[in-house]
């Protein structure tokens, strides 16, 4: 038994290369060859331009909501701010970011009861 043993632990680095071979590089190029022949469009995120051909965002981040008629749809928290400002800037298309504070963070805790007394004050109209 022990006189096989380092052959099947040849076979076993062996299986070990080709199925990385396989499920590492063949088969992800595979679906992404496929993916940008078939749904070249959606494979790569579904990109908004303007009229003069600059990406402005994508279909699926980000949907505006206007702030004076909030009756039924209000927009989830976003954490993305304006890159040359440093300002939130809520609606950005072409950004998607979450804040990462952690539920007992000042930060959180101060948005979540603004938006909360915010929302019941709404609730009213």
């Amino acid at each position: 038994m022990l006189s096989s043993l380092p052959g099947e632990i040849v076979k076993g680095i062996r299986l070990t290369l080709v199925f990385g071979l396989i499920t590492g590089v063949i088969y992800p190029l595979f679906v992404t060859g496929v993916s940008q022949a078939v749904f070249n469009n959606q494979a790569n995120g579904s990109l908004i331009a303007d009229k003069h051909g600059q990406v402005v965002g994508s279909k699926l981040i980000g949907q505006w909501f206007d702030p004076n008629n909030l009756r039924y749809f209000h927009p989830r928290p976003s954490a993305t701010v304006d890159p040359a400002t440093g300002k939130p800037l809520p609606y950005a298309a072409n950004n998607s970011a979450g804040s990462n504070l952690g539920p007992s963070n000042p930060t959180l805790i101060n948005r979540v009861t603004s938006e909360a007394r915010r929302l019941k004050s709404t609730e009213s109209n």
